[in-house]
């Protein structure tokens, strides 16, 4: 069998990220389910993991990753990383043409490697196998309470990023008291979504069915869990068919406001939105009078989109900032009528440790059998933006231009 070499790459985006594709253990895992292959690790002053945690498990730590057939990492690797005529794994950001790694899409196709995306590792019925969504899910909904807790002044709960690992956040949930009008709406129900859950189902609140949060009356905290077509009608009166919302959003509206007119105090959208589809709360909603809105744990963090009081994306080290609904401006959170708003971009990389081992689960399961064995249903290629001959891969022949922009900026 033929040996194969994977090397894991010292990431180096700046700020800094401390997440690894696989843990220590998860390396002489991998070793043992595919003796053929060896792993080789970059060292790194900035991983969750030290060097000797990996020494200790027999990984070899080597600078040059020259040697390597496979090279896997995180986040985008720098230009001067790329290494040519081989497979990179990694996060690229590019399927949008996001103008930021147009470069890095030029240089992986000058350079002649191919490109595994995660985002784009999908299965044969085209779902995905991979990504942080359950931890951006986990801590996004941390966030949220901390920041209701902030907001109302009733309990102050540790930042996650300060934590040593889940359980020592999850921990801190004990401190949580909620108003027992509290009411708090969910969207979404991918990973994210339910990494979102797995946080409220250690809270003193109850789940009811989006019927019951729109019809009942409760003398204690109460959430609802919301699908697609409980925010989206068709505009024709006819019943929602996802198959047709998906392809002609246009035809539907979305009526989430009135769950937030119920006395939502939190709202936290952890749904997947396409800039055809409609605006979910618009500048006139969150401006009516008797809203009881105070904090958007907006997890999924659409700038300028869906929901209007996300204007930025906010980080880890100023995780909240304010909204006005009047000026339609930022101010500070805790003033008067202001909507909290926790917009954090990079959230699994408060938990770097979890974060990782969790990942690191989904690729051995997920992506590593049809990696290092048989791929029937050409996962990988599927997954490939790029050839080994310089060349963008059928599924992605539309990004053609965007690669090939003289003026790239």
């Amino acid at each position: 069998m033929k040996q194969v070499r994977l090397g894991i790459i010292r990431e180096g985006k700046v700020p800094n990220d401390h997440r690894v594709p696989l843990t220590p253990k998860q390396c002489k895992t991998v070793e043992a389910q595919y003796p053929e292959v060896k792993i080789v690790v970059q060292p790194s002053a900035i991983r969750c993991f030290k060097d000797e945690e990996y020494e200790a498990q027999g990984i070899e730590i080597n600078e040059d990753l020259t040697s390597c057939d496979i090279i896997i990492g995180v986040k985008e690797v720098n230009l001067e990383d790329l290494i040519p005529e081989k497979k990179f794994m990694f996060f690229s950001h590019t399927i949008k043409k996001q103008p930021y790694n147009q470069k890095l899409l030029r240089a992986i196709l000058d350079k002649k490697i191919q490109l595994i995306d995660y985002e784009v590792l999908k299965d044969k019925f085209d779902k995905r196998i991979i990504g942080f969504g359950r931890y951006a899910g986990i801590v996004g909904c941390y966030n949220g309470f901390r920041t209701l807790g902030l907001k109302l002044g009733m309990y102050e709960l540790k930042p996650a990023n300060q934590c040593a690992n889940r359980k020592e956040m999850e921990g801190e949930l004990s401190k949580v008291v909620l108003p027992s009008d509290a009411r708090v709406v969910l969207t979404g129900w991918g990973r994210v979504g339910n990494g979102a859950r797995e946080v409220i189902d250690l809270l003193p609140i109850k789940e009811v069915a989006p019927s019951e949060f729109l019809n009942k009356q409760f003398d204690e905290p109460i959430y609802t869990h919301l699908d697609i077509e409980d925010y989206y009608v068709p505009k024709d009166g006819s019943e929602f068919d996802k198959g047709e919302f998906y392809t002609h959003p246009e035809k539907y509206t979305a009526v989430l406001e009135q769950f937030i007119e119920k006395g939502t105090l939190m709202y936290i959208p952890c749904h997947f939105w396409s800039s055809k589809s409609p605006f979910l709360l618009t500048k006139e909603c969150l401006r009516k009078e008797g809203l009881k809105l105070k904090v958007v744990a907006d997890i999924s963090c659409d700038i300028a989109g869906p929901i209007a009081c996300t204007i930025r994306s906010s980080k880890i080290a100023d995780p909240v900032y304010g909204y006005d609904p009047v000026s339609e401006a930022e101010t500070d959170f805790m003033n008067e009528g202001a909507i909290a708003v926790m917009a954090i971009d990079n959230l699994p990389c408060e938990l770097p440790k979890d974060a990782s081992e969790d990942f690191g689960n989904e690729l051995i399961k997920n992506v590593f059998p049809p990696l290092f064995r048989e791929d029937p249903d050409r996962v990988i290629e599927r997954g490939s933006e790029t050839d080994l001959q310089g060349r963008l891969m059928p599924g992605f022949n539309y990004l053609s231009d965007y690669a090939n922009e003289l003026d790239i900026v």
